[in-house]
């Protein structure tokens, strides 16, 4: 699985198709071109896998998973709920129809790595989310200090 690092802009053209920025394609060669892109479950980007990754991902999700639970059916169904796509010649990503909601009136797109996908963000409304978080030195005080805290008691 491919670590993905870094944040780039890209503008939309009418097509709904951005260009992949080069920083981020060459964390990928060894990929073979494919990707995975669906809406997130938590906030309103979409979210853009290497096909390999996704598909570790679902792997780990069928072990996780009954399908026979009606809950876990649902829940695996949501969250392997996406399209392949492919980088065309000039290294552009056409975003599919399911998902142009989310960026069909965007103008620019903000492509932020997790380290496992890349979330793909309407410019407009990652600034938005980006401005509102809080105190997030505090909030990761808090989350990631007390692992550190209870670490350094043992």
């Amino acid at each position: 699985m491919a670590l993905i690092l870094g944040k780039e802009y890209c503008k939309v053209d009418s097509n709904g198709r951005f260009k992949f920025p080069i920083a981020l394609k060459r964390q990928l060669e060894t990929e073979d071109g494919r990707f995975v892109i669906r809406q997130s479950v938590y906030a309103e980007c979409l979210e853009l896998w290497t096909y390999a990754s996704f598909r570790e991902e679902v792997e780990k999700l069928q072990e996780r998973l009954n399908p026979y639970r009606r809950e876990d059916r649902e829940l695996l169904r949501k969250l392997t709920e996406g399209n392949i796509i492919e980088l065309d010649s000039n290294d552009r990503l056409l975003v599919p129809a399911e998902q142009k909601t989310l960026v069909a009136q965007a103008k620019e797109l903000v492509l932020q790595s997790t380290g496992k996908f890349i979330e793909v963000w309407d410019r407009t409304t990652y600034d938005k989310m980006n401005n509102s978080g809080g105190d997030f030195a505090l909030r990761a005080e808090e989350l990631l200090g007390r692992d550190r805290l209870q670490h350094d008691d043992e």
